[in-house]
């Protein structure tokens, strides 16, 4: 089998490679690696989780639910005591739900963001983040030994394991609700209570938001919240593109604001009252403020190589360290497990702040959005337009550029240091970093980040610029490193 974990879990085509079998066999293989005495190897000496206990969580994807019901018959198989849940889950009510019941880990079955032909595996570890790389190469060591040896999966009847105690069906989202509760002023929002929009995108997050605000005084108007497998046949990505029924029904009135979560809630997208998609690097900026300005909290904060430096302008302002980490949400978790971080994001939508797990949380950041409209007494455009008058302008966009054939990613690395321009759109490149990718920093505070990509003959390519000229530049300029490229 090719089955290898990336940075956030294992996926594939359903009925191509993600299949019942293989699936079995990849869930033997977690059971494997959790029972091994490495498992935690001391990165969770905070913590004392129960050995014999798992998480199981699932999304709105096809099948998921028969899915997660194998991942617990074979971990039952294998000893463990399986909480499955009831019904669809967001991956942050899953991950919570790993740390709120003491458990060695979890397993979400999920595809995030990817299309509709796509699921996957997401595991999870006792501090309820996404499991360590060095975890997920166990996983992959079981996986291949299981498999040169012609061992199956253990596999228990699902009504026996259910009758032995071994599976446990739960609801994970009260508590979840409890805690969102102790990191979101929910008297704030009653004292001006809006009217919101809440497109769920036919993900795991459907109803989530909804239901907690039930008396606030918020009217709440959920789109796209019924089951539906196939997502409208688009990827349930909270990015402008996809958020077209958003627009139309903020354009109907049928709210002042929109929030917009990915297929299993661990990212968020916003629009303002004029339709105007308010991606991450705005949310992540304002909560910056916000959480420091009004709550006065402070901390260290966690960025990624591809996120906005209008984090860092704020950041100067307030004295905070700024940590600047590889693209991935499981490396700003590690720091946040290291020492006190307010905030921490990524520009795909995955924010996570002080008080909440090591996760990307597109619920809770929705809900702080909501507190910061409301605790403001203006328009979530003004707010916008307020930030960037004072942090801003900032531009921002990517593409991925096909390449001829392809390039061995530290080959081409070096060679976009070695080739690195004295300016680009006028701007003089003043510092060239290679974190992850390469990235041109112009005097500006412009820059661009070149990330070859390590399967496939493509460049990934952001831009942020303080104009929609200079990011037109930018942009040009990864083309025409990609087309000089043979």
């Amino acid at each position: 089998m090719t089955i290898h974990f990336g940075t956030d879990g294992w996926r594939a085509v359903i009925s191509d490679t993600f299949t019942f079998a293989n699936l079995r066999q990849v869930t033997q293989a977690i059971a494997d690696a959790i029972a091994s005495d490495a498992w935690n190897n001391g990165t969770v000496v905070h913590l004392t989780p129960d050995p014999k206990k798992l998480v199981v969580g699932f999304d709105t994807r096809f099948l998921s639910d028969r899915f997660a019901s194998e991942v617990a018959r074979v971990l039952a198989a294998n000893g463990f005591i399986v909480y499955l849940t009831n019904a669809d889950v967001p991956t942050p009510t899953l991950s919570f739900a790993v740390r709120q019941q003491n458990a060695m880990g979890g397993v979400m079955i999920t595809a995030s963001h990817n299309a509709p032909r796509y699921n996957g595996v997401k595991l999870k570890s006792a501090y309820g983040g996404s499991a360590l790389p060095e975890q997920c190469r166990r996983v992959e060591v079981y996986l291949n030994d299981n498999e040169n040896q012609g061992r199956g999966p253990n596999l228990m009847d699902y009504d026996q394991a259910i009758h032995a105690g071994l599976i446990q069906r739960f609801n994970p989202i009260p508590a979840y609700n409890d805690h969102l509760r102790t990191l979101i002023d929910f008297d704030k929002i009653a004292a001006n209570p809006q009217r919101i929009v809440v497109d769920s995108m036919y993900g795991a997050g459907r109803g989530v938001i909804k239901g907690i605000l039930q008396g606030t005084g918020c009217e709440v108007t959920e789109i796209r919240g019924e089951m539906n497998p196939g997502f409208g046949g688009v990827h349930p990505e909270p990015i402008g593109k996809f958020l077209g029924p958003l627009a139309g029904a903020i354009g109907t009135h049928l709210g002042n604001f929109g929030l917009a979560t990915d297929g299993d809630a661990d990212r968020i997208g916003a629009m303002d009252e004029r339709g105007n998609f308010v991606d991450p690097h705005k949310i992540m900026a304002l909560s910056l403020e916000y959480l420091h300005e009004k709550r006065g909290w402070s901390g260290s904060v966690v960025r990624t190589v591809s996120t906005t430096r209008m984090i860092d302008r704020l950041a100067n302002q307030y004295g905070l360290k700024v940590h600047e980490t590889p693209v991935g949400f499981n490396h700003i978790a590690d720091i946040m497990m290291q020492e006190d971080v307010l905030i921490g994001g990524e520009e795909s939508g995955g924010i996570s702040f002080k008080g909440h797990i090591p996760e990307g949380d597109g619920i809770l950041m929705g809900l702080l959005l909501l507190e910061i409209v409301s605790a403001s007494g203006v328009t979530l455009y003004e707010l916008i337009e307020d930030l960037l008058n004072r942090v801003g302008p900032a531009f921002y966009e990517r593409t991925d550029l096909r390449l001829k054939r392809p390039v061995a990613k530290a080959q081409m690395t070096t060679q976009l240091i070695n080739d690195a321009p004295a300016k680009i759109g006028g701007e003089t490149v003043k510092e060239v970093a290679s974190l992850d990718g390469v990235k041109y920093i112009m005097a500006d505070d412009s820059w661009l980040l070149i990330r070859p990509s390590g399967t496939e003959p493509v460049l990934r390519v952001y831009a942020e610029g303080r104009s929609q000229d200079m990011v037109k530049a930018l942009l040009g300029f990864g083309e025409q490193i990609a087309a000089s490229i043979c």
